[in-house]
């Protein structure tokens, strides 16, 4: 070629336009033809050639398995011509079950671990299509769907596979394009199903509609999905974020010692990974409560285990897993898919409503098909029973025919038969003639016009078409259905992990400075009546326990305080102390304005709108109000009643419907009325006047009075009584009472007020801090105006504070059953309407305490 020529041969091209261009069109082979899927069938290229190539080589479930290596070369040598390593592990991931809901490959050998570990050669596994792939390519063969030339134009492939299950969502799809990025997360297969079926039926079904049956991402490792606000405008909008977690519960060594056991992790986190870097935050003394790290993973599932040290709290270690490592992800939510070739975003209802399209179109190109066939084969038939019902001459025709062709001419004249008749007749074997066979080619007629009269009928409606895909997913649902695994949880606090708390009851202590803890109900131990007791409480001077009481860990707490106001607590977020410690600051946990304090504790753990709490002030106002007004937190507290400025709120009980309201006065009077005079308030009201207290007297406790029961008082210098609650005469709301104690100087005031039943306890506090335990059937029951007897002895310059009431050690009594003598637990008396919870916390709490001579 001349320099001429080739001068003529170069064309001036501006270079930003060759750019613009080139690089639009290399954007267009990646987002259509390798990273983005299809929203029919919810495959990429490669993954769609992968199945086809495998169907085509027949490697079906019912097949041997074969080297996956031949896979790979059939594929890359047949459609797909990039490298084999890209091919090879996109076929890993599609047999792993932690990586896919649904396997598409079944593959036999190392197909790598949720550890990380990479699948081993493709010359070493094998592989074959895995059960759930068959429906993808099920009626491929019945002309479903386009194909189209492969690479060299020697073969054809399909554009996109039937997909009788919608793939897309069951195995979601992730991939990086130009400028653009897809993440579509797994979901349980029957969900999906359930979710496309609502559609059909109610074309006009919202997002939350379709979430009743689908409610949200379901991963093959399990896991719990924290909050639904992602997952909603994920499916609303097709853009969403959503944080996961592993799960985790916390169990008792044979040591005492805690430790927290992992057996879920989050979807597409690498375990190994995850170990170290737990070990590695162990090392930088970011987790020192942590002693030990294992992985005890096996067949059977996934074990981690994390040894604690003897002060840790499994719930603030877990958080703290959270929030350092990958136990806790956050995973963005990106529904993009190819809609007739162009990327779009898409909802959740969209999704459904382009796959619903889809199967509607391979129905009926299905039906099509099998119409066109059945059609074929009755035309066929049809020739059959005319050559049979004139045999004789057809045997003539054929016998005195030169060759096939005269023979075929004459036929289709005589009988007027089409050419595909005539062939079918010419070739048709002896047996056929005889009577058998032509019952059995007549009753294949009738059959044959019967599906075509259905097909017709498919045809012409669209309400049949759609019926037929609910009824074939219905059968996918029945076949491959499984329970979902992960769990939609709320929205994620910190520290509030109460399934990882260790149920058990504690004693809670509460000074009048406003130091709080809890500690197990075995540090006290029982006296008899008089006893010097144990030191439960290291004071500051002129400190002292104000409150006790036995509650459980997983119960709420709800502090009252003299101001009117409440704060809610679960009782395992109370501070765990010695039984020496004072305990901490309750400002640090509950935010306390100057000069206010604790007043009551209420434990539950439901807010029923039938239970009902009772409050009292010192001034005398009573309020009766449902406890579920208070089933609610904030973080300053929220109003409980209103007070006027010199009151402030003394008490507060449960109370139901028929009991008997016990109110006592520092200067020992008593009253006792009917809960019924005080009519349900709202929360944040002043109440009515339960006693009328005069000058500097003030209300200083309020029980209930259960029938049988008696009231326990006693005086700030340890002098005490029960007196039987039937003593005291039933009055109005409002009045002054009657005496109760006689109150003199040598014996004080009165310091606290119980109501207790026969087989009850009682434990008296200081305020020097000293505990003890007497049996209420060891104080001297007396009359409703007398001065009491020494119940415990107090220093000089210590007083009585607080009491409190525990039920006493269960004893056996011997019983005759069956005419033999046996020993039975002999329960103490319980208080009615005393909760469950309350019950048990007493009896547990009683055995776990020593006698003490």
């Amino acid at each position: 070629m001349s320099d001429e020529q080739s001068a003529a041969s170069v064309l001036p091209v501006d270079i930003e336009d060759e750019l613009r261009r080139s690089f639009l069109e290399y954007s267009m082979s990646v987002i259509v033809a390798r990273a983005l899927p299809d929203v029919r069938d919810g495959l990429k290229p490669v993954h769609r050639r992968i199945l086809y190539a495998m169907h085509e080589s027949g490697l079906t479930p019912n097949r041997p398995y074969k080297k996956s290596a031949w896979t790979v070369g059939e594929v890359i040598g047949k459609y797909h011509p990039h490298g084999d390593t890209a091919v090879y592990d996109t076929m890993v991931r599609m047999a792993q079950d932690f990586s896919m809901r649904a396997p598409l490959v079944d593959g036999h050998g190392n197909f790598g671990s949720v550890d990380g570990d990479s699948a081993a050669a493709m010359r070493y596994t094998e592989s074959r299509l895995a059960r759930p792939a068959m429906e993808l390519l099920r009626d491929l063969e019945k002309e479903t769907v386009d194909f189209g030339p492969n690479y060299d134009e020697s073969l054809t492939e399909p554009l996109v596979l039937p997909s009788r299950f919608p793939h897309l969502l069951v195995n979601g799809s992730a991939g990086i394009a130009v400028g653009m990025a897809t993440n579509i997360l797994p979901h349980n297969l029957a969900e999906v199903i359930n979710a496309t079926i609502a559609l059909i039926d109610d074309p006009e079904i919202t997002t939350e509609g379709l979430m009743a049956h689908m409610p949200g991402p379901d991963f093959p490792t399990g896991g719990a999905i924290m909050g639904r606000e992602g997952i909603v405008s994920a499916y609303e909008t097709g853009r969403g974020s959503i944080k996961v977690r592993g799960k985790a519960y916390a169990e008792q060594t044979t040591t005492g010692r805690m430790r927290i056991i992992i057996t879920e992790i989050p979807y597409a986190v690498n375990k190994s990974k995850l170990v170290t870097k737990i070990a590695e935050l162990v090392r930088e003394k970011k987790l020192p409560e942590i002693s030990d790290l294992r992985d005890e993973s096996d067949r059977k599932g996934m074990r981690i285990v994390v040894e604690l040290k003897q002060v840790a709290i499994p719930q603030v270690v877990l958080n703290k897993l959270y929030k350092h490592t990958p136990l806790e992800t956050g995973m963005g939510i990106i529904q993009l898919a190819l809609v007739d070739g162009v990327p779009r975003e898409l909802s959740l209802k969209q999704m459904l409503y382009h796959y619903v399209e889809h199967q509607k179109d391979v129905i009926v190109r299905r039906t099509r098909y099998d119409l066109r066939k059945a059609e074929e084969r009755a035309h066929i038939l049809d020739g059959y029973v005319i050559a049979l019902d004139n045999i004789d001459e057809v045997i003539k025709i054929i016998r005195g025919s030169q060759d096939d062709e005269e023979a075929k001419t004459k036929l289709m004249e005589r009988f007027a038969l089409s050419e595909a008749q005539t062939d079918a007749i010419l070739e048709m074997r002896l047996r056929r003639l005889t009577g058998l066979e032509r019952s059995k080619i007549e009753e294949e007629l009738a059959d044959l016009r019967e599906k075509i009269a259905w097909y017709t009928k498919v045809l012409g409606d669209t309400s049949l078409v759609l019926q037929i895909v609910k009824d074939e997913l219905a059968e996918i649902r029945e076949k491959y259905g499984n329970p979902r695994r992960t769990e939609i949880m709320g929205v994620a606090r910190d520290l509030d992990v109460e399934d990882l708390i260790a149920e058990e009851d504690v004693v809670v202590t509460i000074t009048r400075a406003g130091y709080v803890k809890r500690l197990p109900v075995a540090t006290y131990r029982q006296q008899k009546r008089g006893g010097k007791g144990i030191s439960g409480v290291s004071l500051k001077e002129s400190d002292f326990v104000e409150h006790l009481f036995i509650s459980s860990t997983h119960d709420y707490v709800l502090f009252f305080s003299s101001k009117g106001r409440v704060y809610r607590l679960k009782v395992h977020e109370l501070p765990l102390g010695s039984r020496h410690a004072r305990g901490t600051a309750v400002v640090n946990l509950l935010p306390f304005e100057q000069e206010e304090k604790i007043a009551a504790v209420i434990t539950t753990r439901e807010f029923s709108p039938k239970e009902y709490l009772l409050f009292a002030t010192a001034q005398g106002m009573v309020k009766k109000t449902a406890i579920q007004a208070y089933d609610r937190s904030r973080r300053d507290g929220i109003i409980a009643i209103n007070l006027r400025d010199d009151d402030e709120l003394i008490a507060v009980r449960r109370v139901k419907e028929g009991e008997r309201v016990m109110m006592v006065s520092a200067e020992g009077k008593a009253i006792k009325w009917d809960e019924a005079d005080a009519r349900p308030m709202g929360r944040d009201t002043m109440g009515v006047r339960g006693m009328n207290v005069r000058g500097d007297d003030r209300v200083l406790g309020m029980e209930i009075a259960f029938k049988g029961s008696e009231l326990f008082v006693v005086t700030e210098r340890g002098y005490g009584k029960r007196t039987p609650v039937e003593q005291y005469p039933t009055q109005n709301r409002g009045g002054m009472g009657v005496k109760t104690i006689q109150v003199t100087e040598k014996k004080g005031r009165l310091a606290g007020m119980k109501i207790v039943m026969p087989g009850h306890e009682l434990m008296l506090i200081s305020e020097d801090g000293v505990v003890i335990r007497v049996k209420a059937e060891d104080i001297s029951q007396l009359g409703r105006s007398t001065q009491g007897v020494k119940v415990m002895n107090v220093a000089e310059s210590d007083r009585v504070s607080a009491i409190a009431r525990v039920s006493a050690k269960k004893k056996k009594k011997p019983v005759t059953v069956d005419g033999q003598q046996a020993l039975m637990e002999r329960e103490p008396d319980r208080v009615p309407g005393m909760t469950d919870r309350e019950a048990e916390a007493e009896d547990l709490a009683s055995e776990d305490f020593e006698d003490e001579e």
